[in-house]
């Protein structure tokens, strides 16, 4: 039976890839023409007047397009949010006289205006949603006659309009694609919601058998009565027809009308679900009365059923079934929200591949190509409009959000894999009128009552689907406004050991809440620490951002998460890497906590998934980042380029074997499903080999080259390195964006290397274990690097062996004015404002009796959080070594990273 659902999933996979990925154009039949409508673009910005945008000379652009891929990854704060125009001509066909052209825009952020041969013809306010309009009546219709089609967008700041605030990057443009629809007089129609004009749901009774409810809107623009006939069928996988139904419905002239139609007694449909994603499908079609066909629309179907119990957790098909999986984000590295629909579709491959059954669309809804490839491998979803952090007490406000509701609601109904609609994000995280307590009780009511008529608008529109608000970890403040009574469900974004507290602290927070909300179904809607793939602790603390600390976070996340009935789900934040313009840290304008990067290459944490969630044999060789992997030596073990190193290895076996070069270093038991290898490498390649065993049997394997970089503590000694590169004041390795290997510095010892007095830099006023500043670096990608130093350094000493070097320093002033003052994203406690004046310092540079620079003052020079670097040609005689002095004239002396290289004589 498993041998046939792999090629069940298989085969879906295979046939969704072969055809072309548009929703729209997938589902469009004989009785309509879709025309791809997205290129030759000609694209101008801040365009107030159609007399401007004439007067400008424009880029020509394809479509998906944003205006945003540079400037939310510069070094200066913000990036554009105002106004552009898009424009492009249609040439008229005579073919078109008796038909109605529907131009359908899948995606513009966050205002759109549809101007016709300079004529107003639809505003559309909201970022994330499809529109349709009909510009029949706007059109020159001659043959080959050219009407001129503008879209004016703008992602400017609008208070009446949802988000107003995120931890994402909200991209102008016109980032999904555009069709142009040809149409008979009579069709399906939608022209209010964005949708395709028809609503298909599927139930099962208790007898197991189904029915198909469908609802569907006809538009007339002729100028006569007409008679249709409605027909659907149902076929199976192998199209073979499973049911047939036929309604006639009476249609005034120029008029939309509504029409009900059901398909009953499907006699035990095979089921849908993450093991089994069956889908039959259903052809809907439109005819005359003399049954010529006039519109077609084709919808998968999937039978289900699914309860959540606040006890038991979720059930689907009447069996339990935990709820893992992750958060995403639609943006990707080096394109903004402008991304191509297949490397969309890959984010569900990949999450499907970790073993995931799950996936929170958040913050807003996403193309529906997303909804159809979880339809197609077995994804469950929800979807939730972009309510996030806060509101506006606006009548227009909460127009504009019951807007987006219904839109994403019309739009995406017919998706299987949907089972929760969700309409606010931590809402509560920046509440209005902090010092006015009378007041803000006032925006804590209007908040409320904007989810109850969102929760009412959504049980109405669709009562066989959950609701859900998520909401940060402030419980009391949720629970004594009553914001916790109105949704069906409940998610909570929990950060312990990460925002604050310990890894421990989360399963006791989950009981809390569950003790106190015991009626209300349990998800974790969002965990995660931030894991920048560059950097990696040998010693992993909290906030350090490395992928060793976010192994154990998630490996005590996952623990609790599973172990607790009570708990639906866990939700991981997020699926990849992705863009937050204001957020600066170790990747400046990039939240790092995704499982994958932002152009989706696996972490390691993205293995310990599988190896949690696979029900297959799984074990894999975890990855390093740079051109080679890093081994370190020491005093202990002073053989000639040999260092140590941990090698992290993931599985679901019993026990793992590892070979090294083809000889056995040992067994070990894999611990919450990893083992950290400590391993002894030489410079150089080598051969490693998993062999992972279960229930005494070889399950699986996996194999690896090494390529190993030795950093030497007996710089005499080893005669084979040729560069140290040192990241000082620091504890963790960072690979650079050359992939180049910073390693850690450490104290002088005789016959090594190292620093002699100072202290790390560590940001005063803060709750969180930070390793230097937070704040981006300007003029290098290597902010992690630059943001740690040494203070009060007194010298830095190599006892080199005779020769020629080069010594480069890098200095980067931490003290000084800069516009940031806290962590955007705090949200277990507030961090403190930081007084962040300038140091007046000042210092020499001094090998021996050379000095060689004088009065070094990096906030002169360059300026704070700017890199300053110098560089030296040193020669080494008799044992003398190499010391670098740090003279201070005024404050204390400072060094960021330092880099040694070996000048080899010709």
């Amino acid at each position: 039976m498993n041998r046939i659902i792999k090629r069940i999933i298989i085969l879906y996979y295979i046939s969704y890839l072969l055809f072309t990925m548009s929703a729209y154009a997938q589902t469009l039949g004989d009785g309509r023409i879709s025309i791809d409508f997205s290129s030759n673009w000609i694209f101008k910005k801040d365009t107030a007047s159609m007399d401007r945008f004439a007067s400008q000379r424009g880029q020509m652009v394809n479509l998906p397009h944003s205006w945003n891929i540079a400037d939310v990854m510069d070094d200066t704060p913000g990036y554009y949010r105002g106004a552009a125009q898009y424009q492009n001509t249609l040439r008229w066909k005579n073919a078109w006289q008796t038909k109605r052209i529907v131009l359908h825009v899948g995606a513009a952020n966050q205002e759109a205006s549809i101007i016709v041969n300079g004529k107003l013809v639809k505003v559309h306010r909201g970022g994330y949603t499809a529109f349709n309009v009909d510009i029949t009546d706007y059109l020159i219709k001659k043959e080959n006659a050219e009407s001129t089609l503008v879209i004016q967008v703008t992602n400017h700041s609008n208070q009446d309009i949802a988000p107003l605030s995120g931890d994402f990057t909200f991209f102008g443009g016109i980032y999904r694609k555009v069709f142009l629809f040809v149409l008979d007089q009579i069709h399906f129609a939608d022209p209010l919601y964005g949708s395709s004009g028809l609503r298909v749901g599927a139930k099962v009774d208790a007898q197991k058998n189904g029915t198909i409810h469908l609802d569907g809107n006809i538009q007339n623009a002729s100028a006569s009565r007409q008679a249709v006939f409605i027909e659907s069928r149902l076929v199976d996988a192998d199209r073979k027809t499973i049911k047939q139904t036929r309604q006639t419905v009476r249609l005034k002239p120029h008029a939309h009308s509504n029409f009900r139609l059901n398909i009953a007694q499907v006699e035990h449909p095979i089921l849908w679900s993450p093991e089994l994603p069956y889908l039959y499908h259903l052809i809907t079609r439109i005819y005359d009365s003399k049954g010529q066909l006039l519109d077609q629309l084709d919808n998968h179907i999937g039978f289900r059923w699914f309860t959540f119990d606040p006890e038991k957790g979720f059930f689907l098909n009447g069996k339990s079934l935990k709820l893992i999986g992750a958060s995403r984000h639609q943006d990707f590295e080096g394109m903004g929200n402008a991304v191509p629909e297949d490397l969309q579709v890959q984010d569900v491959v990949k999450l499907k591949a970790m073993g995931g059954n799950f996936l929170r669309v958040a913050h807003y809804p996403q193309d529906p190509a997303i909804l159809k490839a979880c339809d197609s491998l077995g994804i469950l979803a929800s979807v939730e409009i972009p309510l996030v952090n806060e509101i506006t007490e606006s009548p227009a406000f909460a127009d504009h959000s019951l807007q987006m509701q219904k839109e994403m609601i019309q739009q995406y109904f017919n998706h299987p894999s949907i089972i929760i609609w969700g309409y606010m994000n931590e809402i509560f995280l920046r509440p209005h009128f902090s010092k006015d307590k009378e007041r803000q009780q006032i925006y804590f009511k209007s908040v409320v009552s904007l989810a109850q008529k969102l929760e009412t608008l959504t049980r109405d529109e669709d009562s066989s689907r959950y609701t859900m608000i998520a909401n940060h970890g402030n419980f009391d403040l949720y629970h004594r406004t009553g914001l916790t009574k109105i949704p069906m469900l409940v998610g909570w974004n929990l950060y312990p050991g990460w925002y604050g507290g310990k890894i421990a602290d989360f399963g006791k927070q989950l009981v809390s809440i569950h003790q106190q909300l015991p009626e209300k179904p349990l998800l974790v809607t969002e965990y995660g620490a931030d894991a920048d793939y560059r950097i990696q602790a040998s010693k992993p603390i909290r906030f350090d951002k490395s992928i060793e600390y976010a192994i154990m976070y998630h490996q005590g996340y996952l623990n609790d998460i599973l172990q607790k009935p009570f708990v639906a789900g866990g939700v991981a934040w997020n699926l990849s890497d992705f863009n937050s313009e204001t957020r600066e840290e170790s990747m400046p304008h990039i939240n790092t906590k995704g499982l994958l990067t932002g152009d989706r290459k696996a972490k390691n944490t993205y293995f310990l998934y599988q190896a949690y969630l696979k029900k297959d044999p799984f074990v894999k060789i975890g990855v390093t980042y740079g051109k080679r992997w890093g081994a370190r030596g020491d005093s202990s073990r002073l053989v000639n380029g040999v260092g140590s190193l941990q090698l992290p290895i993931f599985t679901n076996a019993d026990s793992v074997r590892l070979l090294l070069d083809g000889i056995s270093v040992g067994i070990k038991i894999p611990v919450d499903r990893g083992i950290v290898w400590p391993i002894n490498l030489s410079r150089g390649i080598h051969q490693v080999k998993a062999l992972a065993f279960h229930g005494g049997k070889l399950s699986s394997i996996d194999e690896s080259v090494l390529d190993c970089e030795v950093l030497p503590y007996d710089l005499k000694m080893d005669q084979d390195w040729k560069e140290l590169r040192l990241n000082v004041g620091d504890n963790r390795e960072y690979i650079d964006s050359l992939g180049d290997r910073w390693f850690p510095d450490q104290p002088y010892e005789e016959g090594s290397w190292g620093y002699i007095k100072g202290e790390k830099y560590r940001l005063k006023n803060t709750g969180r274990e930070n390793l230097g500043t937070d704040i981006n670096i300007r003029g290098t990608a290597d902010d992690p690097l630059f943001q740690t130093q040494l203070q009060g350094l007194k010298s830095y000493r190599f006892d080199l062996p005779n020769g020629n070097y080069e010594i480069e320093l890098f200095f980067v002033e931490l003290e000084g004015p800069n516009h940031k003052e806290n962590l955007l994203y705090d949200l277990e406690q507030q961090a403190a404002k930081r007084d962040l004046k300038s140091i007046d310092r000042m210092f020499n540079i001094q090998i021996g009796d050379r000095i060689l620079a004088t009065d070094v003052n990096v906030l002169n020079e360059v300026g704070a959080f700017k890199l300053l670097c110098r560089k030296f040609p040193m020669r080494v005689l008799g044992d003398s070594g190499l010391t670098i002095s740090f003279i201070s004239k005024k404050g204390e002396p400072i060094l960021n990273a330092i880099r040694l290289k070996k000048i080899l004589s010709n």
